[in-house]
């Protein structure tokens, strides 16, 4: 069997994980954070397929359908709580948000 070793789909994930990360810490809008949250669980499901298909078991890929139903699950609620800000402070730069003040 030839095709793309194993690495390499490892060492893509670390550095798809890597700019995610730069990203959240990076970025001052919570739509731009919510896709970098994003491009690292898309990181991990990368890291589980490969391993998955490494080791030949199916475990990776059913751990991928539940990380994406989570990961479905977390925009709807997220995007909701940022439009419910927006209609309150009218911005949504993280900066400027102070929710937890009095």
């Amino acid at each position: 069997m030839s095709g793309v070793p194993t690495s390499y789909y490892l060492v893509l994930s670390a550095l798809l994980f890597t700019i995610g990360v730069i990203g959240v810490l990076i970025k001052r809008n919570p739509i731009v954070i919510f896709m970098c949250i994003e491009l690292m669980l898309n990181a991990a499901n990368l890291t589980f397929i490969a391993l998955g298909r490494n080791f030949g078991q199916i475990n990776g890929q059913m751990y991928v359908i539940f990380a994406l139903a989570v990961a479905a699950a977390e925009v709807a609620v997220g995007l909701g709580i940022i439009v419910a800000i927006f209609r309150t402070k009218e911005t949504i730069d993280v900066d400027e948000i102070n929710l937890l003040k009095l």
